[in-house]
């Protein structure tokens, strides 16, 4: 009998469509705009949305510490679903997976974001802590865009 794997599940309203999110997801001069857990900036970004596509995004923290993650794209749905692995550069034996989606609501998007298969309670927690910081900075940045159109 295997034993299941911690994940996480966040739900966000953003005030945002979803094609303006999912953008800012697989754009890299988009994602370097708000990807990371904190005020720390985004080094580099790389993205090939598609199937067997990879994607790759270097941050630096507030306390000056680099960090390099990188996934392949498994399922691609435009505006819709985005489904990758999840690894660090420096411990890809504790690959993940996340998985995105976007639903049309009144206010934007819906985005439902479940990371799972992580490697003990530790990272799930640490991750938990970083992705909701994350999500606030890709709502505030999706609806600072407002005027750019999707």
């Amino acid at each position: 009998m295997t034993q299941e794997k911690p994940s996480l599940t966040i739900v966000r309203r953003i005030k945002a469509p979803p094609a303006r999110v999912y953008a800012a997801w697989t754009k890299p001069e988009l994602m370097v705009r708000w990807w990371g857990p904190d005020a720390g900036p985004v080094l580099s970004a790389e993205a090939d949305p598609r199937v067997g596509g990879r994607f790759r995004v270097v941050f630096q923290t507030m306390d000056g510490e680099t960090h390099d993650c990188r996934g392949e794209y498994l399922e691609v749905e435009a505006d819709r679903k985005l489904v990758f692995t999840w690894e660090w550069v420096t411990l890809p034996e504790r690959r993940s997976q996340v998985t995105l989606r976007l639903r049309t609501i009144e206010e934007g998007t819906e985005l439902t974001l479940t990371h799972a298969q992580f490697f003990d309670e530790a990272a799930r927690d640490a991750h938990q802590a970083g992705w909701s910081t994350a999500l606030d900075k890709l709502d505030a940045f999706t609806a600072h865009r407002e005027g750019e159109g999707n």
